[in-house]
């Protein structure tokens, strides 16, 4: 049986994909690998937690999964400006992943709120 899909686990997953290939052009092309390697580990989580709350047994671990990722996705904005702001990525490779973040942020917060029990 196939699984309905769900919105916020396949924009996690995309945004994940897009991640690791910053990831690859920050070590290939920047020679940069300690800022990479926090944007690779908190970028991928996001759609990791997301993937744990949907299989969670209660309520409380959906949502505690959920905070995680909305965490990480705040840490991974951190990231993206710091890589900016430090030349490591151009002002377009920001504004192409930045709104991506913000928005699952956003996202992960209404969800949240709106298991609260």
């Amino acid at each position: 049986m196939m699984e309905k899909k769900n919105p916020i686990a396949e924009k996690s997953f995309l945004f994940a994909i897009r991640v690791v290939k910053l990831y690859k052009y920050l070590v290939e092309e920047k020679k940069e690998y300690t800022l990479s390697k926090q944007i690779l580990r908190a970028g991928t989580s996001v759609g990791a937690n997301i993937e744990e709350a949907l299989g969670g047994y209660t309520k409380k671990d959906f949502r505690a999964k959920m905070s995680i990722s909305y965490k990480e996705i705040r840490e991974t904005k951190y990231w993206l400006r710091l890589l900016k702001e430090t030349d490591y990525i151009t002002t377009q490779q920001f504004e192409s992943l930045y709104p991506d973040a913000d928005e699952l942020g956003k996202m992960l917060f209404r969800i949240i709120q709106n298991s609260k029990p």
